[in-house]
């Protein structure tokens, strides 16, 4: 497991799919904004990737998110869009209704660079999100991503365009927050 200061990443569990399912997938508004294409219903024993425990896909990373105190699941988090030959990827979470506004956001973010940087040696990470998306825009500028660029009017969300702003962070401008190196043994360095 990687650990943050509230939140670790682990690996997805089956008992963790029907909870996803229920709370993030089956939730028409939340999937629509949180995916870059429509809405579409996952059946029972889908091999969805979202919804799968382990997947052979060298472009993506899954994780449930946990909360430390209690090792309950709050949430999923990816690095996805994996390329090894530039050596950047994308980051993507998504924390069930009941874990959001806790700061639990800013404490994946921190954890999934410290795995795209220290464990995986990338080189870039970026974020796409909807510009009305507060909570991942702080979570992302928190860590030290810098806004690139607005695509204007590029998504098409519950009957209307919204802009995307992209973010970036290198692995030379990256700095834990709080001068705490999350590690993939439980411990931390301060």
């Amino acid at each position: 497991m990687l650990r943050g200061d509230t939140v670790g990443l682990r690996a997805r569990y089956e008992e963790d799919i029907p909870v996803l399912r229920a709370e993030l997938y089956d939730d028409v508004v939340y999937s629509t904004q949180a995916g870059s294409g429509p809405w579409r219903p996952v059946s029972p024993g889908s091999t969805d990737s979202r919804l799968t425990v382990d997947h052979e896909d060298d472009e993506s990373v899954r994780f449930s998110v946990v909360e430390l105190a209690r090792g309950t699941l709050v949430g999923s988090a990816t690095l996805w869009g994996i390329d090894t030959h530039n050596r950047l990827a994308h980051i993507g979470l998504g924390l069930l209704p009941a874990a959001r506004g806790k700061g639990y956001g800013t404490d994946v973010v921190a954890v999934l660079c410290h795995y795209g940087f220290v464990v995986r040696g990338l080189h870039r990470l970026q974020i796409e999100t909807l510009s009305d998306n507060a909570a991942m825009l702080r979570a992302a500028e928190r860590n030290g991503f810098v806004r690139e660029g607005v695509l204007r009017s590029s998504a098409w969300v519950m009957g209307g365009f919204l802009d995307e702003v992209l973010l970036g962070l290198l692995a030379a401008e990256w700095r834990p927050a709080a001068g705490t190196h999350a590690r993939s043994d439980g411990r931390t360095d301060a």
